[in-house]
């Protein structure tokens, strides 16, 4: 049986993508980013085009949040 994902986050771009990634992995909660693969190839950001969307396993979707939501 697939695990249950869900979206956590939307970002604009790749890089705050990467480093929202990296600081959920250091929680241990396992992430995936999703986009078109033309946003990434030709680094479009206009017009919603850059947006990433984190996933993560529906069971770590509260810590995901929290986690996020913290202040840096």
């Amino acid at each position: 049986m697939a695990e249950e994902l869900v979206e956590v986050a939307v970002v604009e771009g790749f890089l705050e993508a990467e480093i929202l990634k990296a600081k959920l992995e250091s929680f241990e909660i396992p992430c995936m980013l999703k986009s078109e693969t033309a946003k990434r190839l030709f680094g479009l950001t206009l017009n919603g085009l850059g947006k990433v969307k984190l996933i993560v396993p529906k069971q770590f979707e509260q810590k995901a949040i929290e986690i996020l939501n913290e202040e840096a």
